[in-house]
């Protein structure tokens, strides 16, 4: 049952770190008009299981006279509300309650990526006084903190093979600049699961300014622009899905047999083999694995 959703609200980032799942960059556009939050939230009622409603991105503060009206609409419609940010705009503790206060009466949770990828090293950075704001503000939230990836010998997966440690999923611009050769690899068809993911029966889902409805970063349900968005969570069958399917019936092993895609050989974990089957039938099924940009290529 949908209870969430996460407002993919722009593309654009004025980040480009290494293990975004979305390959978002300055360079990526895509924001949704202030029209387009209203037919959503049109939707949301009618949906009727909704409870709360997170915006995200990409970087949501870029676009913060739009953000602020979103979480204020999702607000009086009695949806709980949060906002995930880098926390550029967090020039001083002072600063960023200037950016903060405004939210104060709307907002459930602010989450805030607080790592090497978006601050490097330096420990007084935009996220630590960000997070000072919000304590001295008295607004929830807390940090996202994902590491670089490290091969951890203190623990082993069920097989024997160690675990890889630092919070990264391997999708998205990871699979590109976070794989090395350090990091210990097993056999396709071991891959038998998804993880990560709830496909049967999701909890939330993002939508894109595009109209895409991800389950899974990449993975849609369809699109909202053609299909109503209640509509769409309304008739999702995962069984049916052409992805989501075997996905369940096998994990992405299964894609590959299913599709007989010529990927045979070693990956870092489920997510790695799973964006690498998915991009490889791209072309098959464009309605479900949007938008392109998402897997590192050109619309």
């Amino acid at each position: 049952m949908v209870t969430g959703i996460h407002f993919l609200l722009t593309m654009s980032c004025n980040f480009e770190c290494d293990h975004c799942f979305l390959y978002c960059s300055p360079s990526f556009e895509g924001t949704f008009t202030l029209s387009q939050l209203r037919t959503v939230h049109d939707e949301m009622r009618k949906i009727g299981t909704i409870s709360m409603v997170y915006y995200e991105g990409g970087e949501p503060f870029l676009y913060y006279p739009l953000l602020l009206e979103g979480i204020k609409m999702s607000h009086e419609m009695g949806f709980k509300t949060g906002v995930v940010t880098n926390s550029y705009w967090a020039l001083s503790v002072e600063d960023a309650e200037l950016w903060l206060k405004p939210l104060l009466p709307y907002i459930s949770d602010v989450s805030v990526s607080n790592d090497t990828y978006h601050h490097g090293e330096e420990k007084e950075n935009p996220a630590t006084k960000a997070l000072a704001a919000l304590k001295r503000l008295g607004i929830p939230g807390g940090d996202i903190c994902i590491e670089e990836p490290t091969v951890d010998i203190s623990k082993t997966q069920e097989k024997g093979e160690p675990v890889i440690g630092g919070g990264a999923m391997f999708r998205g611009r990871a699979v590109e600049k976070l794989i090395t050769d350090e990091l210990p690899k097993r056999h396709w068809e071991e891959f038998t699961e998804c993880p990560h993911e709830e496909l049967k029966d999701p909890g939330r889902v993002h939508p894109d300014p595009f109209g895409n409805v991800h389950i899974c970063q990449g993975l849609s349900m369809g699109n909202m622009w053609k299909t109503p968005l209640s509509e769409l969570v309304k008739n999702y069958n995962a069984s049916t899905h052409p992805i989501s399917g075997p996905l369940i019936r096998g994990g992405p092993s299964q894609l590959v047999r299913e599709y007989q895609l010529d990927l045979e050989g070693d990956y870092v974990d489920a997510c790695h083999l799973c964006f690498e089957a998915r991009k490889a039938l791209l072309d098959k099924f464009p309605e479900y694995l949007a938008p392109r940009q998402v897997y590192g290529l050109a619309d």
